[in-house]
């Protein structure tokens, strides 16, 4: 995709979203829909996420450790661990997960409902598609990535916890203290506020590619793959930004 070709992706994803938000205001989908769609989100993204976080948190315990009893700091483990995970990885990786298992099935979805016409039947009935497939989608999104985040957050900090006590001896109590002795709450808000971009961010770009794919089976596949590269390098540039924003702030 040329430079152009993103430009107007981009383009198009911003007016989706700006269209999805007045329609969430002025026709509110029925709870059903959205309550369907945080099931699918949250509750079955939980295992993947959980995973994810807790053998990031016991890989970085182990390397960060290995390298800093050399130096004798093997006591501030928890305080450098808790607040990459916290600030960076926790937002960062949940994304990535979400991109790869919900963005990817939103896509396809969508995708099929267009190839086969489904979305312009809705259109025919007189349904706006964009409210009745957009918002409930990108509502449960943005509500359940932020708690996603939180979970992967403290699942990563416990896996840490684990490893810095089994393998360098300190204390559970010292380390979730001197933890929360470094943390502060605007390290946790920037983290979910980082996870409510991003659910944003993969929520308008796996709808935008569903409901303009093309080409039957084939165009389904291409839009979610699309949708799942987009989203990733969506992901990693925005988290540049934002945590550059965040620093000013």
């Amino acid at each position: 995709m040329g430079g152009s070709g993103f430009m107007t992706t981009f383009g198009e994803v911003l007016l989706l979203l700006q269209r999805a938000f007045v329609a969430a205001i002025t026709a509110r989908p029925h709870p059903r829909l959205i309550l369907d769609q945080l099931h699918e989100i949250g509750v079955r993204s939980l295992t993947i996420v959980n995973l994810t976080a807790v053998f990031t948190g016991m890989v970085m315990a182990l390397q960060l450790g290995y390298f800093m009893a050399q130096f004798g700091a093997k006591i501030f483990i928890s305080r450098i661990l808790g607040i990459a995970i916290i600030s960076e990885l926790g937002p960062v990786l949940t994304a990535l997960m979400i991109g790869g298992r919900v963005g990817a099935g939103m896509a396809a979805e969508l995708g099929t409902m267009k190839v086969t016409e489904q979305i312009d039947a809705l259109r025919a009935l007189g349904t706006d598609p964009v409210s009745y497939l957009v918002v409930p989608r990108l509502v449960a999104i943005t509500v359940m990535m932020p708690l996603l985040t939180g979970m992967a957050n403290l699942v990563g900090v416990l896996g840490g916890m684990a490893i810095a006590s089994s393998e360098y001896g300190l204390m559970p109590t010292f380390y979730v203290s001197s933890l929360l002795q470094f943390l502060t709450l605007g390290d946790l808000a920037r983290s979910l506020v980082k996870a409510a971009v991003f659910a944003l961010i993969i929520g308008g770009i796996a709808c935008h590619h569903g409901m303009n794919a093309e080409g039957g089976a084939d165009g389904v596949g291409r839009a979610t793959t699309r949708t799942v590269v987009a989203a990733a390098v969506s992901v990693l540039i925005s988290d540049f930004f934002l945590t550059k924003l965040m620093l000013v702030l």
